[in-house]
């Protein structure tokens, strides 16, 4: 649990360097001063400001950056491809997406532990460098999952020639190229969930219509169906077995 609040902690202060470096300093609440080794020490306001800042930017970190984009999807598509309208309920899907994410980001997370925030804490390490490295963690696991076309793509419209390996891409190239790679993997793997399903519909319709109960709701029939058959293939174990397995 140690390890999770720390590396919650890094991505709360991931864009403090950023902030810090582009605040006007001729404000004395908003001042950075630097002593004789080199070192910068910024005001109370302006960590302050800057923690505000990324508590406010936190859930598009969380969002973009790990692996929940493709499980909420996914679970989405689910629930829809079984037709049970609100259940699971959102606060339920979220909740399962939020620890599937932290058990695929925990591999990434325990990297970003032990080479950040131990060095961190002991004075080895400046916060600007503690940033750094551990954002190469995260542009390492988001290239991982990314479709090389999709890199290509923005690094085409950046007019960005190649890149020699993944620590020279720039985070705003591997940012929208692992989102638009992460929703077109999610309806991938959404479209195949939808089919067996899919299948059990039309057999229901083409039943109720050649008895001539058209009156009859074929999603309503077709529902105690569908749920018998994912109970008894164990749906939910296949499917987050599976949709784990999807990431590198």
């Amino acid at each position: 649990m140690k390890k999770f609040s720390l590396v919650f902690s890094f991505l709360i202060v991931f864009p403090t360097l950023i902030l810090a470096q582009t605040a006007p300093s001729g404000l004395e609440a908003l001042t950075i001063s630097e002593s004789a080794n080199g070192e910068k020490t910024y005001s109370i306001s302006l960590k302050i400001l800057a923690l505000m800042t990324a508590l406010t930017i936190l859930p598009s970190l969380v969002l973009g950056m790990t692996a929940f984009t493709r499980i909420i999807i996914v679970m989405s598509i689910l629930r829809q491809a079984l037709g049970t309208q609100q259940t699971p309920p959102n606060q339920i899907l979220i909740a399962i997406s939020l620890f599937l994410t932290f058990f695929v980001m925990a591999p990434t997370f325990d990297k970003i532990y032990s080479s950040v925030s131990g060095p961190y804490q002991n004075g080895e390490m400046k916060l600007d460098e503690a940033i750094q490295t551990g954002g190469g963690e995260l542009k390492e696991f988001m290239i991982r999952n990314t479709r090389k076309n999709d890199l290509l793509m923005f690094a085409d419209m950046a007019e960005k020639g190649n890149f020699v390996d993944n620590s020279q891409i720039p985070f705003y190239i591997v940012l929208p190229a692992y989102m638009t790679s992460e929703l077109k993997t999610a309806f991938q793997i959404g479209f195949l969930l939808f089919l067996p399903f899919l299948v059990i519909d039309m057999v229901v319709a083409s039943v109720l219509m050649s008895l001539g109960m058209m009156m009859l709701s074929p999603m309503l029939i077709a529902l105690p169906f569908k749920l018998l058959l994912f109970v008894l293939v164990d749906g939910w174990s296949m499917t987050v077995g599976s949709l784990v397995g999807t990431f590198s």
